[in-house]
């Protein structure tokens, strides 16, 4: 008998299939491999990418490896042995899922004052953890429920016309038509009554105009007492403070500008 016959027959490896079939394209997870004729394995590699073992059982029925990275996608796996590289067994690196980006439906209210402070909603899709922007200036009070809904206070900005920009970590999404903000509007004086009264001060007065919510009154640059103005806006009740005999100058100032009345008043 020859010392060759005498040699053990080597068997090709064969791979049945991966437990899992599948990971993260980082790597890094156990995969145990099935198949026969695997004993002694020398390398396992996924898409020429050497895996490490970790495992091999005493029948060549299973070896247990640890994947290697790898960009998404399908893989074959194969084993070598003495005997040679087994048939390739098919593993699907699966990537991270990325979150789709926001979309804005629907929005209000489209404008409001240059001050702020006005609520606005947003209904559109895949808005959590968004954050939102009026020409780059955040938005407060930013609130979202269930990713469809988003709630907040708008910031204050000067007059006109801006974007506004829905953010989440997955992208942006303008809102059609942005919002505009309107500047309070200038107060107006059509009148004084009367426009005549003691120097001494304590005269009541009236003056009759527009957008007067909010207003100050100054006679000669003294301001006028108990300011009172009606609900909507066009009377004001004010009680003159002493001043020189002669004409002055009546002033009257809101938060949008000032107005000068025409005539003035006279102390007497």
């Amino acid at each position: 008998m020859s010392e060759t016959a005498l040699l053990p027959v080597l068997t090709q490896p064969t791979l049945i299939g991966a437990v899992p079939g599948f990971g993260p394209t980082t790597g890094g997870n156990s995969v145990l491999l099935l198949g026969a004729n695997l004993g002694g394995a020398t390398s396992v590699t996924f898409a020429g990418t050497p895996a490490t073992i970790v495992s091999q059982d005493l029948f060549g029925l299973l070896i247990t490896v640890v994947a290697p990275p790898h960009a998404a996608g399908n893989v074959p796996v194969v084993v070598t042995t003495a005997a040679g590289a087994s048939n390739p067994a098919n593993y699907t690196y699966v990537g991270p899922v990325v979150p789709a980006p926001p979309s804005v439906l629907a929005f209000s209210p489209p404008s409001g004052p240059t001050a702020g402070g006005t609520p606005f909603t947003i209904v559109g899709t895949n808005l959590t953890g968004a954050s939102v922007t009026f020409d780059g200036v955040p938005a407060v009070g930013v609130n979202v429920i269930a990713g469809v809904v988003l709630t907040g206070v708008t910031p204050p900005h000067a007059a006109g016309n801006v974007a506004v920009v829905v953010t989440t970590a997955s992208g942006s999404a303008s809102v059609a038509g942005g919002y505009t903000y309107v500047g309070l509007p200038l107060p107006t004086a059509v009148s004084i009554t009367p426009a005549v009264g003691a120097a001494v001060g304590g005269t009541p007065i009236a003056i009759i105009g527009t957008n007067l919510a909010g207003a100050t009154v100054t006679i000669g640059g003294v301001p006028a007492t108990g300011v009172v103005v009606d609900v909507t806006g066009t009377v004001l009740a004010a009680v003159t403070p002493a001043g020189a005999v002669g004409n002055a100058e009546v002033v009257v100032t809101t938060p949008a500008g000032s107005v000068t009345v025409s005539g003035g008043f006279t102390y007497v």
